[in-house]
């Protein structure tokens, strides 16, 4: 992405007051900076088995302090309303999710919220938006043992080897209008998964553009629905 494109994303989500409930923490990982999250939780009185996560990858740009909690506030809050779902989201602490160190603080951060929230270890999503998306493709390969389903939206898996991709049920999100991330090479890769056998499902939009991040929660909450439908067998 070009500079000036990171900024207009980063400008999509504004940074506000929360009245939404969303709380504002950090944790210390690896002795490292402490790393800023958001957290959410339902209502309680939810199932003693646990619910299910949500682990929330925001997109890139010039970021402002809990940059994950309004990306939960503005976009992946409002998709996962009615699903009764824990929700985490960290600020990415390197330039990338794909970043070793963010990879590390991320599955601490998992890690961490499960040793305090009752989780279905079985339901653990990640959903990742552009530069997050990327990170989601990331993490669904390598981590299968936590992550058990990946909604990922306008963002490619880049140069990951594609037989590596998507080993849990995963929905992906692009529009073809998207001017930012090409949708042919997004595409491309869910075809090639799907000929894999892989547990995927595509969802092409038409007359959005990359920075239209509101306009995604529906697919967004559509792919969450059918990933845990897929995750709960």
């Amino acid at each position: 992405m070009a500079t000036g494109s990171l900024v207009l994303v980063s400008l999509l989500l504004l940074s506000q007051p929360s009245t939404s409930g969303v709380e504002r923490l950090t944790l210390r990982v690896d002795g490292a900076e402490p790393l800023r999250y958001a957290l959410s939780l339902p209502p309680k009185g939810g199932p003693r088995s646990g619910r299910p996560l949500v682990l929330a990858l925001h997109p890139g740009g010039p970021r402002f302090p809990y940059y994950g909690a309004a990306f939960v506030e503005q976009v992946v809050g409002p998709a996962v309303a009615p699903l009764d779902a824990v929700i985490v989201a960290p600020d990415c602490p390197a330039n990338a999710w794909t970043d070793p160190a963010a990879e590390r603080a991320v599955l601490a951060l998992v890690d961490h919220v499960m040793g305090e929230v009752a989780i279905d270890r079985r339901r653990v999503i990640v959903v990742g938006f552009s530069m997050g998306a990327r990170g989601a493709w990331f993490l669904s390969a390598r981590h299968a043992a936590v992550v058990t389903g990946a909604v990922i939206a306008a963002g490619s898996p880049g140069d990951q080897p594609i037989d590596t991709l998507a080993p849990v049920p995963t929905y992906v999100v692009h529009s073809r209008d998207d001017e930012v991330v090409p949708f042919a090479p997004t595409e491309r890769a869910v075809r090639d998964l799907q000929r894999l056998k892989r547990e995927i499902r595509f969802e092409a939009l038409t007359g959005l553009r990359h920075y239209d991040t509101a306009k995604y929660i529906e697919s967004i909450a559509r792919g969450i629905r059918w990933v845990l439908g897929r995750t709960r067998r």
